[in-house]
């Protein structure tokens, strides 16, 4: 908001995201869980409704990919994808659908 009142601009939100294990559930949202991939997401789509120069957000990422290996990155995979390597859906995708359905 105070970015915007500086500069009188539209703003784009971009690549916001959480990695996320396919398949790994919790009650109340921790990391690595789709609730919370699906949750943090969720507030970055509320936010482009709520504030009308806000023009976009871009979620990073489509599907989860290979990269190398390091400490944070669990199989050697970037999991913030919203969908897995399989393509098959996460509940991140399944929220997103319903966000942006007209």
């Amino acid at each position: 908001v105070a970015l915007h009142a500086d500069f009188r601009k539209p703003i784009m939100v971009s690549e916001c995201g959480a990695d996320t294990l396919p398949g790994c559930h919790m009650m109340a949202p921790g990391l690595w869980s789709e609730e919370f991939q699906a949750g943090l997401l969720e507030v970055y789509t509320e936010l482009e409704r709520k504030l009308p120069f806000v023009f976009g957000v871009h979620v990073w990422n489509l599907a989860d990919f290979r990269t190398p290996q390091m400490h944070l990155r669990a199989a050697g995979l970037n999991h913030k994808g919203v969908f897995t390597r399989l393509r098959e859906p996460k509940l991140a995708a399944h929220m997103l659908r319903r966000a942006w359905r007209p």
